[in-house]
């Protein structure tokens, strides 16, 4: 099964010139831990709820700090191309529960640990991925 027909497509994104807030607020009302940005339709990075959480409470910045001060941009993603199984061991492997996929150049589509999971060919898949991505952490000290 190719991983376009898992993934959700049309997903929201921010721009670097958005404000921690403005990106706090759209992952509250979508409902998502997880917004991509992208600089004219070409994904630079992302930025989730945590790192909003450490990176923003935790060092004081405000809700007007630009989001470009504290995105990930080393980010793994996926291709329209690659199938169901591709994406889940490239997930497995990066220990990561969202992966972009990109086409053309553009970022087309977002597919989580939940929409594997719902795909009955990939049950098997995600189930693995989870196994592997949630191996517990040990404290640092």
């Amino acid at each position: 099964m190719n991983i376009t027909e898992v993934m959700t497509s049309n997903v929201e994104s921010c721009n670097l010139k958005s404000s921690c807030g403005e990106v706090a607020n759209k992952m509250k009302s979508l409902d998502v831990g997880v917004i991509p940005i992208c600089e004219d339709g070409k994904l630079i990075g992302l930025i989730t709820d945590r790192d909003l959480v450490v990176n923003r409470l935790a060092n004081n910045f405000n809700a007007n700090t630009q989001i470009s001060e504290m995105i990930t941009t080393d980010v793994i993603i996926g291709t329209k191309h690659m199938s169901v199984e591709q994406a889940a061991d490239i997930m497995s492997q990066h220990q990561i529960r969202r992966l972009p996929i990109v086409g053309d150049g553009k970022l087309i589509g977002m597919v989580s640990l939940g929409d594997l999971a719902v795909s009955n060919a990939s049950n098997k898949e995600a189930g693995k991925a989870l196994e592997d991505i949630s191996v517990p952490a040990e404290p640092t000290k």
